[in-house]
Formats: structure tokens, sequence, C-alpha cells
């Protein structure tokens, strides 16, 4: 019997700091960063499952050794009962009770939570010869809905709806499907917009990512709201009235001060506003969307779990959302929330700003287009040009689209060689980067 053997964890740290690549009013100086996991098997074709928790540096030790924490309910497993029921392994771990405690179901512990059963799922896929998006999208609507907890949001999205929303996508799934593998699904990219970039490379990255195709740019805001309408207008002369722009203020605004703001930034035809306040105020999200509207507004990206997206559907208060897919409970949790989206007609523009993101979200989205909600061309997935090169399995964008997958499994397996030069503080590049300060630090 093939059983889950071993549980690796790893600091996993990129310098992207030194050149302000991430940068935004909340996050002035990330260096993009995973607690990068393993779960290794006794099969003797060397099975193995990678998931990862997305964090922008300090702090990632604490949530890797949370991921750790979690590795004593997974070792000594059966392959099989984990994978045959993956639904049943996401609710065991999402409900043991002493790391429930810690949440319940938010924060450091649900991140890691959610980074094994996504290595769970990547092992899954693997097994099954098949990328994760079209695992997901093989799958019959009633083995889909047993794989999701509807505790807390069946007042919003009952077990007999989600069948009923998945037995009318199935029409035409074989068609969308086609559709996927020879269009791919559309991209949008914040990579000129980081809040750090000189206007000269703001203007120069934003034409660059029309001339490759993509239709929509973003770019942070938030810290002055006459440098955001300086910056807004420059990047709205580069890409020309055709193109959408989005703002995101990552969290930066109190209620009173985002409708203010993007009131004066309505000019330029504002795509949506992203994270204008706190992610956990619903009702604020709610007062600014009724404030600025027709502007849309979204959040999600530090939505803790599928409740919050509940209520802010429920609330009305926004007008898409962004789903992480390592913020949450991992691929079980974005599909509940995936459905409840498609229940309430709220379009999702996937959150990928990140090291791996792009990797990881695409499959749901995909998974999203050929099974759930059957919609793709109103939305489209974020995606930053950094760090790709680190994982054996990159995206691939072509005309801005992401191209579909095509390798088993969840395309989160960093390279052996990027783990060690990466792993923090050990690895050469970080040795080499202190050696560097200390040179400095003895001249002055």
């Amino acid at each position: 019997m093939s059983v889950i053997t071993a549980f690796e964890t790893h600091d996993i740290r990129f310098p992207t700091s030194l050149q302000l690549d991430g940068s935004d009013a909340m996050n002035l100086d990330p260096d993009y960063s995973a607690a990068y996991l393993t779960l290794r098997t006794n099969d003797p074709t060397g099975l193995a499952g990678h998931g990862f928790v997305f964090t922008i540096g300090r702090g990632n030790d604490v949530q890797t050794r949370a991921c750790a924490a979690v590795g004593h309910l997974v070792v000594g497993r059966s392959v099989d009962e984990v994978l045959g029921d993956l639904g049943a392994f996401a609710r065991s771990l999402t409900a043991d009770s002493q790391l429930r405690w810690l949440g319940p179901e938010k924060g450091v512990m649900h991140m890691a939570i959610g980074a094994v059963i996504n290595a769970a799922w990547d092992m899954a896929a693997r097994r099954a010869g098949k990328p994760v998006w079209r695992l997901i999208a093989d799958m019959s609507p009633r083995e889909i809905v047993a794989l999701l907890d509807f505790r807390y949001i069946s007042d919003a999205l009952t077990p007999g709806e989600a069948l009923s929303l998945l037995d009318a996508a199935a029409h035409g799934k074989e068609e969308r499907l086609r559709t996927l593998l020879s269009q791919g699904y559309p991209a949008y990219t914040t990579s000129p917009g980081w809040l750090g970039y000189s206007d000269e490379k703001l203007v120069r990255l934003a034409r660059e990512a029309v001339a490759q195709g993509f239709r929509t740019v973003k770019l942070k805001v938030g810290l002055n709201v006459d440098d955001d309408i300086r910056r807004c207008g420059l990047a709205r002369d580069a890409i020309g009235p055709d193109v959408g722009l989005a703002v995101d203020a990552n969290q930066r605004w109190d209620v009173a001060e985002a409708i203010s703001f993007l009131t004066r930034l309505a000019r330029f035809n504002i795509a949506w506003a992203e994270e204008p306040t706190s992610p956990d105020d619903i009702l604020g999200h709610a007062a600014i969307r009724a404030a600025v509207a027709p502007l849309p507004i979204s959040t999600g990206e530090h939505t803790h779990n599928r409740v919050m997206f509940k209520q802010l559907f429920q609330a009305r208060a926004v007008d898409l959302v962004q789903i992480d897919a390592a913020r949450v409970g991992g691929v079980n949790e974005n599909l509940a929330i995936l459905l409840m989206a498609a229940k309430f007609n709220i379009r999702v523009f996937p959150h990928a700003g990140g090291v791996g993101l792009c990797e990881l979200v695409q499959h749901l989205a995909m998974a999203d287009f050929v099974a759930i909600s059957g919609k793709k061309n109103d939305r489209a997935i974020e995606f930053v040009d950094h760090l790709h090169e680190h994982f054996i399995d990159p995206v691939r964008i072509s005309q801005g689209a992401y191209l579909a997958p095509l390798a088993p499994g969840f395309s989160a397996e960093i390279h052996p060689d990027s783990l060690d030069r990466y792993r923090f503080p050990e690895g050469a590049v970080w040795r080499e980067l202190s050696d560097a300060n200390a040179d400095q630090a003895s001249v002055l």
C-alpha cells in the first residue's frame, strides 16, 4: 500500500525588493516568497505533491512553520484514502480541533492547510496524468459537489443549487474545452504598474503590454492622489482609449478617503478599483460601491474564506472579485467560491500578483470556464512577468492570453536548484547579498 512518507518544507525568498517589483501603497519593498512544501510517498513511481503559500518576505518563516505543523495530520496516511476523497481529506484538516482554534478557517494556519490541500491536488492530478484544471473539468457534477464544505454558506448556496449550476454547465462543456485549448484564457497585466516604478518605466511597459496583446493594464495607487492622477493619465495616454485601465489601492484607504480618491480617478474610465479599503470591511465596500457607481469595485485576494465571499455577494458589495489560490483552504474552498460567484452572477478576475500564483490560479479559472460558469470573455486572469523561470511547468502567455497547461499536476513544482539557491537565509543568493551588504557597510 502506498502511503505518504514525508512532509518537507522550505522557506524560499526572492529579492524582488531590489527592483521594487511588486511594490504598492501598503507593501513598499516586497521580497516575493513561498512557504513551499512537498508530500513524498513510497509509491514506486516516485509520486509526490507540491504546494506553497505566497508571502512577501518577513514572516515567511512563520508561514513555513505553520505548514510544518500540519504534517502530522498527513504523514502515514494512505495515498488511495487521500486522493480517493479529496473532499473528506480537506475537511479532515480544516476541522482539526486544535489547529482550528488558530483561525478558525482564516489566517496563517488556514493558508498552511490550503497549501497541503493544494499539494494533494497536485499529487492527484499527477497520478491521473492530467493538469488540475482538466481533472476538475472531467469530474461529474456530483463529484464536484462532494468536494465542497457547505457549512456556513448553505444560506447562500445549497448542495442542490450547486448541483443544478453544474448540471446546467455540463451542456456545452466539450465545446468550451476545445475553445480553451485553441484560444487560451484572457489575461490582464499588472507588470507595468508597480508603485515604485518611474513614470518612464510605467509608460514603456504599458505600451509593451498593449503590443503583446493585453487588453487591460492595472496600476497600483493610493499613496498620493495627485501622483495617482498623473500616473493614470500617463498610462491612459500610453495604452489608448480602448484598452482597460484598472487601479488597485491594496487596502490603503478609509471608506470616505476611497470615495474621494476614486471620484477623482473616475475620469480615466477605470475598469475596476481593487481593494479600496480593509478586506474585512464588507459594508465599507458596499458603501464605496454605491457612492462611486458605475465605477466597478472589487476585492478578494486577502478575503479569508468562503464565508466572507458569501457576505460580499449577499451585501452587493462588489461588482467582481479576485480569488487567490494560496489564501483560502485550497482548491476545494475556491471551487465553493466560484460556484457562489456563478450563482450571484459576479465576475471573477483571479489574483496572481506573486511568485507562483499565476501558475496555480490559471487552473482554477480554466476549470471554472469549462465546468462551472461557462464564461471567460468578460473576465481575465492577472499576469505578472516575474519569477516564472523557477517553475518546472511555468505559465505560457500568447497574445494576452494564458495557454492551457498540459503537463500533469498543479504547475506548482519549483526547480531543485532554485530551492537551493533561494532558501532563506542560507541559500547562495542570500549569502551573496549578505556579504555585499557587509562590504558596503564596512566602506561607509
